[in-house]
């Protein structure tokens, strides 16, 4: 999928400097976190006055369908320590978190996944206090 990212400038600026002082994460968040620079060095960068609504970003909720199984999961996208499965929040630096970020509502995101190369389709994306 060659889709553009959008991302949204106070996240990048984050993610970043969450990245650079990695000394905190383990080994696997650190080869996710190798992932998502990669990724929020492709994307176009933007302000929040000019960031689409329908656009995935940190704290986002999206609803996503799993193309193959027809599977309909919701989550929210997080950091790392406010991750909790049990109550749908996913981390940035898990697989499906770094996948997600930058694509918009109507979109197919194609990612390299543990379990094998996964297809989902944005169902939805809800951004609390953005309007």
């Amino acid at each position: 999928m060659n889709q553009e990212l959008i991302l949204l400038k106070e996240d990048v600026q984050l993610l970043t400097s969450y990245i650079k002082g990695g000394s905190h994460m383990n080994l696997f968040d650190q080869k996710n976190a190798d992932k998502l620079k990669e990724e929020l060095n492709k994307g176009t960068v933007m302000n929040k006055e000019e960031f689409p609504v329908d656009v995935i970003r940190l704290n986002s909720t999206v609803t996503i369908k799993d193309n193959r199984t027809g599977k309909v999961i919701e989550l929210m996208l997080v950091l790392p320590e406010k991750a909790a499965i049990s109550d749908g929040k996913v981390s940035i630096l898990a697989p499906i978190g770094t996948a997600l970020l930058g694509y918009r509502k109507g979109q197919l995101v194609s990612w390299k996944m543990p379990a094998g190369e996964k297809l989902y389709k944005v169902m939805d994306v809800v951004n609390e206090g953005f309007a």
